[in-house]
């Protein structure tokens, strides 16, 4: 819920800050191929060291991995807290974002 809570802030504010329908629909690819680059099909440990440091600092790591302990029942207080603060900040960073550009246009 909180990824998707997220998630949605920042497509808005992408999506008010394109300039037409087409350029809106890319700007979020990046966003799609994002847990490509995480530990989601493959553990960071095993990653080359470039895709590693990236993989490692970037927010779908923490939420993945939160979310693979608790679905095995070994929850992490850190994996689920950083998870939860990736989140936050995108979620507040996109609503932020939506708002000034939501003025400036109106």
């Amino acid at each position: 819920m909180a990824v998707s809570f997220a998630a949605s802030w920042l497509t808005v504010a992408l999506g008010l800050f394109a300039k037409t329908p087409e350029s809106a629909g890319m700007a979020i690819v990046p966003l799609i191929l994002l847990p490509f680059l995480s530990s989601a099909i493959v553990p960071v440990a095993k990653m080359g060291a470039g895709v590693r440091q990236f993989a490692e600092y970037q927010p779908f790591t923490p939420i993945i991995e939160a979310l693979r302990g608790l679905l095995t029942g070994a929850p992490s207080a850190g994996d689920t807290i950083a998870a939860l603060a990736w989140c936050a900040g995108i979620a507040i960073v996109g609503y932020l974002w939506s708002l000034s550009t939501f003025r400036k246009r109106a």
